[in-house]
């Protein structure tokens, strides 16, 4: 049996995040929904503090959490707006890494200075570093809904850089 990490990302409508995680190697699974907030059982209707974010399960032989972040997660939204992805505005767009655990903090505090310090955005990064709470998979419509309906909005494309280098690869 492989073995298996999870993560939980937030950068804006998970629509967009889902599709482009789906297509990376090493990821095994996509679930859209929230998390953050207040609210245990959160609906699109209501919730409160939670952002819009993408459980992930990836194998950690293929794709590390840091490589992950660092050249994925950070190429597929800006991650120098406060609360907001394209037309998408309220603290539901924020970008945030959750985390399950301190070593995975530790990680997401890394790849954020990285980029950061490796200058590919014009600004600072806004990124937050939360530990996971409340989360909850969105409705069924939501779950792969760019795949169900391929003309659907997104603000999400990947950025052409060069891969940063991880050391964990």
């Amino acid at each position: 049996m492989e073995s298996t990490e999870t993560a939980i990302i937030a950068g804006g409508c998970f629509w967009g995040m889902e599709e482009l995680l789906r297509g990376i190697e090493g990821v095994l699974d996509t679930d859209v929904g929230y998390c953050g907030g207040e609210n245990k059982n959160a609906t699109y209707e209501n919730h409160p503090g939670h952002a819009e974010a993408v459980q992930i399960v990836f194998d950690p032989t293929k794709i590390s959490f840091e490589n992950l972040l660092v050249n994925w997660f950070f190429r597929m939204h800006d991650p120098t707006t406060l609360s907001r992805q394209g037309n998408d505005r309220g603290s539901s767009y924020r970008s945030t890494i959750f985390t399950f655990n301190e070593e995975q903090e530790q990680v997401a505090e890394r790849a954020i200075r990285r980029i950061d310090e490796a200058k590919r955005w014009p600004g600072p990064i806004v990124t937050t570093v939360e530990p996971v709470r409340n989360w909850t998979p969105a409705e069924g419509y939501h779950q792969d809904y760019l795949e169900k309906n391929p003309g659907g909005y997104t603000c999400h494309w990947l950025r052409e850089w060069t891969p940063i280098p991880t050391g964990a690869e």
